[in-house]
C-alpha cells in the first residue's frame, strides 16, 4: 500500500476546519476533493488513515467527522451578517447592505455585536488581510489607538489602523501597505474594530 501524504492530511484537516467555521458542518467527501483537486477515493481513504492516526474523530453524531481545532470549539454558533457597501446615514445592518450571513462558534468571538466585511483592495496587506478575505467586525462607535477599525469617511467605508495625530490634531488613518501613504481627516465615524480574518484556501 502507498505510503499516505502527511502534507495531503494536512491540507484536508485545515480545509474541513475552515469549511467547518465558515458553514457549521462538515465538508462532504466529494466538496473536499473538488477543493483539493483529488479524487473521492482518495480522499476517503485519508479520512480513514488520519482517524486510525488520531487526527480526527469519525465517531460524532451531529457532524461525522470532527478535527482537533474543532473539538476545542464550542459548537454554539451565531450567524453574522456580511454586508457589502454602505451609505452615508445609512445604518450598517440594514436590509439592504446584508448580502449573506455566515455561522460562527461564539467561542472564538466572545461578546458583542458582530458584522462581517469581505475586504476590498490590498491596503492592509501587511495586516494579513488580502483582497477577498472576510473581516470580523465588533461594532464599535470608538477605538483605541493601534486598532484596525471600520471607518466612514466621505461616504465610504474604509479598513484602516486608527491613530490621532496630536500634532496635527487630527486623525491618521494608516494603511498596512508599504506603497501607501498614511491618510488624514478631522473627523471620522468609527464603525467597528476588527477582531478576526477569515481566508479562502489558495
Amino acid at each position: 500500500m502507498r505510503t499516505k501524504s502527511i502534507e495531503l492530511m494536512k491540507k484536508i484537516e485545515s480545509y474541513i476546519d475552515d469549511f467547518f467555521i465558515k458553514n457549521n458542518r462538515v465538508p462532504t467527501v466529494r466538496e473536499t476533493a473538488n477543493a483539493l483537486q483529488t479524487s473521492k477515493s482518495r480522499v476517503s481513504s485519508y479520512l480513514c488513515e488520519m482517524k486510525k492516526m488520531g487526527m480526527i474523530d469519525k465517531q460524532d453524531k451531529k457532524y461525522g467527522v470532527v478535527t482537533k481545532a474543532m473539538s476545542r470549539i464550542n459548537y454554539d454558533t451565531i450567524s453574522i451578517p456580511v454586508v457589502g457597501t454602505i451609505a452615508c446615514g445609512t445604518p450598517i445592518l440594514a436590509e439592504e447592505n446584508i448580502e449573506d450571513y455566515l455561522a460562527m462558534p461564539k467561542e472564538l468571538l466572545g461578546k458583542g455585536e458582530f458584522f462581517i466585511l469581505r475586504a476590498s483592495g490590498n491596503s492592509m496587506i501587511n495586516a494579513g488581510v488580502e483582497d477577498g478575505d472576510y473581516v470580523i467586525i465588533r461594532k464599535e462607535e470608538s477605538a483605541q489607538e493601534g486598532q484596525i477599525i471600520v471607518a466612514l469617511v466621505d461616504n465610504e467605508v474604509t479598513l484602516k489602523r486608527y491613530y490621532i495625530d496630536k500634532d496635527k490634531q487630527m486623525i491618521r488613518l494608516h494603511p498596512e501597505n508599504n506603497e501607501m501613504e498614511d491618510m488624514y481627516f478631522e473627523n471620522i465615524v468609527i464603525q467597528g474594530v476588527a477582531v478576526r480574518v477569515i481566508k479562502e484556501l489558495k
